[in-house]
């Protein structure tokens, strides 16, 4: 009982804790939504001479409603449902059959839960029934309310759902593009950030070679015996500013790479056909290719084309092992275009292949060669190709100005962004199809028990005459009723046919299974005996 009592004082702080944190704009927004909900209600309080009590409790039922529709809108719609059985018992009264719209919708749309909503509209059915039977009404009067129920509750529900489901699918689609958006950049920064850092290590590599060279022969000249004294004292200051360019070429550009990256297996400025040759002798098929005469191409551009089949080679053995390579290298006017295409992998591929090349690679070398091809002044186009991959840049022969980073990363994020949104438009779209279809379903489903009971109402509503014959005023009712079917018709008798005392209760039953009957039986008790029997026409009559 002690743990009853904390969950419902829990569950009570809680609410007045959601309903003190309304911002003025959802308060402003629930008032005027109450004002246009009660314009019914005060219809019907001027238009019916006696209005129903539900009626003059339905401003203030309302406004309870309409409090608690943000924190406990199931409750609100029983309230709503509540006012409206208590009026009328078939869910039509004009008062507050918008209420019902309005609060079904926002059920939906405030709960994320569905099961407790779905639960909570079977329980409104079942009181409806247990209404109906209570009153003495036959189950068409049911079968009216379970209509109007799915009209004026269960399909703005499923609006109300599918609303909400669309701003939370969009929502979490964009927060999720945007995230992987931000993954995304941070490791392809990260590449190309390493990409520069062995751009650096080529230099280091390769200007200090040059540089040690270019010391050695300074000294080599410094002790030539033929020189004299003038030219012995510049080739030392010579060979001294070669050794101490070289050593802060190693202080500065050295400390660029990387604390994993590890020493390069290949000599610094290996030639595309030494590199080919090497692939080769581990197991690669690559045919080379040149075309044009060659150009003396500047370092960048040099190392660029280089890392471009280096990087091709590698995802080729790594992604097509046993594939076949070939390397296109052409030397135009004004630029070279280097082009590796692998083929489709056999069906058998050589997986060793892949592990015996002695080729270096990395994750997400794609990127880094694009920003090596962008730094060198180039362009890069990577994709699939008759079933294989392809791999195609142009280089220029002196290294131009780097293109905007924005071409080269900008359509894989935008294009990320775009699957996403679309995901969320698919999902949303069959949110939208549940709402269209689910009371279609209910709908058919209804009818088809609608269908069913009138053909059983039909063939077990019918008295014989034989059996009304037998019926005799003042016989007690347990002998009457043996004589009488198991249901009543549903269709009613005409306003002009004389009422029976109020202290009697009258059941009608048809004369034959005809489909439109013009006359019907009315069969009275009173005191448990049968007070009257007599004929009593329909309105079709």
């Amino acid at each position: 009982m002690g743990q009853l009592v904390d969950q419902v004082n829990r569950r009570r702080h809680e609410v007045s804790s959601a309903l003190a944190g309304l911002s003025r704009r959802e308060r402003l927004a629930d008032l005027v939504l109450w004002v246009c909900l009660c314009v019914p209600v005060a219809y019907d309080l001027i238009r019916l001479p006696a209005p129903a009590l539900a009626v003059y409790a339905g401003m203030p039922a309302l406004a309870l409603a309409m409090l608690l529709s943000r924190v406990l809108p199931l409750l609100s719609l029983y309230i709503t449902v509540a006012l409206s059985l208590c009026v009328t018992l078939n869910l039509f009264n004009s008062s507050f059959c918008v209420a019902m719209l309005v609060m079904g919708y926002l059920v939906g749309r405030r709960m994320r839960q569905e099961r407790p909503a779905l639960v909570g509209i079977a329980v409104i059915a079942a009181a409806g029934l247990a209404a109906v039977a209570a009153s003495g009404e036959n189950l068409w009067t049911w079968f009216t309310m379970a209509v109007t129920l799915g009209l004026n509750v269960l399909l703005p529900w499923m609006a109300g759902r599918y609303r909400r489901q669309y701003a939370d699918l969009t929502r979490a689609g964009w927060e999720l593009a945007e995230r992987m958006e931000r993954e995304q950049q941070i490791v392809a920064d990260r590449t190309r950030l390493r990409e520069r850092s062995r751009i650096a290590g080529d230099m280091h590599d390769s200007l200090g070679h040059e540089l040690s060279l270019l010391a050695l022969r300074a000294g080599a000249l410094e002790m030539a015996p033929d020189l004299d004294e003038r030219h012995r004292k510049a080739a030392g200051e010579l060979r001294a500013a070669a050794a101490s360019v070289t050593e802060s070429l190693h202080d500065v550009i050295g400390v660029l790479r990387e604390d994993a990256e590890t020493a390069p297996k290949a000599p610094a400025r290996e030639s595309v056909t030494d590199l080919v040759e090497r692939a080769t002798a581990s197991g690669l098929t690559v045919a080379l290719t040149e075309e044009g005469e060659q150009v003396q191409l500047a370092f960048m551009v040099d190392r660029a084309l280089y890392r471009v089949v280096q990087e091709s080679l590698t995802n080729a053995a790594k992604h097509a092992p046993g594939a076949a390579v070939s390397v296109r290298i052409a030397h135009l006017a004004d630029a070279t275009e280097v082009r590796v295409v692998n083929d489709p992998p056999p069906a058998r591929p050589d997986a060793s292949s892949a592990r015996h090349t002695g080729l270096p690679s990395g994750k997400n070398g794609l990127v880094g060669l694009r920003e090596r091809v962008r730094l060198a002044g180039g362009t890069l186009r990577t994709g699939p190709y008759e079933g294989g991959f392809e791999v195609t840049a142009r280089l220029p022969h002196a290294a131009g100005a780097a293109q905007p980073q924005g071409e080269e990363s900008g359509g894989e994020a935008a294009s990320e962004s775009a699957f996403q949104r679309r995901h969320a438009q698919r999902r949303a779209r069959r949110g939208l199809k549940q709402v269209i279809f689910v009371p279609l379903v209910v709908a058919a489903v209804l009818a088809a028990l609608m269908g069913a009971f009138s053909y059983i109402q039909t063939e077990q509503s019918v008295l014989d005459s034989a059996s009304y014959e037998r019926l005799r005023v003042g016989q007690r009712r347990s002998e009457a009723e043996d004589l009488l079917p198991s249901l009543q018709t549903d269709v009613p008798p005409r306003r002009d046919v004389k009422p029976m005392p109020h202290d009697s209760t009258c059941r009608y039953y048809r004369m034959s299974r005809e489909p439109d009957p013009t006359h019907a039986y009315r069969v009275c008790f009173a005191h448990g005996r049968l007070a009257a029997k007599d004929v009593v026409p329909l309105p079709g009559d």
